[in-house]
């Protein structure tokens, strides 16, 4: 039985919460291995704000709880959605080895409700998408779980930044930006399931 190679930790923001109407607003990305050790150096972590195309407006509550975002995106730092899918299918090939090249030690895509960032990556990151196995890793099933059979008071709480520190490895947090904010939603994917690992899977 193999491990994997790697859980590539994605999450994203988007123009609006109707997904199949939506454009990326911001992006990010870490890479781990199966301990949830970092495979690549912080500094190279993707966080990414995507250009908006001419005339794409988001929706009201975007526009209300997430401005900064909106800013940036509108900003010269934004980039183009095609050149950052090549950004990330070149940072998996670059940090990932996958022996042989088999298909099924491709890395894992991980995150919350994964199902939404996958669904949009498959829209507009078909390259990066491509460079992934078809499992996914959704912390989520264990947060069901962790809520529905162990019914404890100490939930994982993900606006916690200390609690977020606490599990993430090498955690990288602007307290400032942990509302609505990929980077800080990816870290904290990867903390809250160290914590259920800790509590619900560890061995007894």
């Amino acid at each position: 039985m193999y491990r994997s190679t790697a859980y590539v930790w994605f999450d994203t923001e988007y123009s609006t919460l109707e997904v199949e109407n939506a454009v990326l607003l911001q992006v990010a990305m870490r890479i781990t291995d199966a301990d949830l050790q970092p495979l690549d150096p912080l500094r190279r972590d993707v966080n990414t704000f995507v250009r908006l195309p001419d005339g794409v407006e988001v929706s009201p509550w975007i526009k209300e709880n997430m401005p900064d975002i909106v800013a940036r995106c509108r900003s010269e730092d934004a980039v183009e959605v095609a050149d950052l899918d090549a950004q990330l299918a070149a940072t998996i090939d670059r940090v990932v080895v996958v022996p042989g090249g088999e298909f099924k030690r491709r890395p894992i895509l991980a995150g919350n409700s994964i199902h939404a960032d996958w669904w949009l990556a498959k829209k507009f990151l078909p390259r990066f998408l491509d460079k992934l196995h078809y499992r996914h890793l959704d912390v989520t099933a264990l947060k069901i779980q962790w809520q529905d059979l162990v019914q404890q008071e100490d939930e994982f709480d993900k606006e916690r930044t200390e609690l977020v520190a606490q599990f993430c490895p090498e955690p990288k947090i602007d307290p400032a930006s942990k509302r609505h904010d990929a980077y800080y939603d990816v870290q904290a994917s990867i903390a809250e399931l160290n914590f259920y690992r800790q509590r619900l899977l560890a061995p007894r």
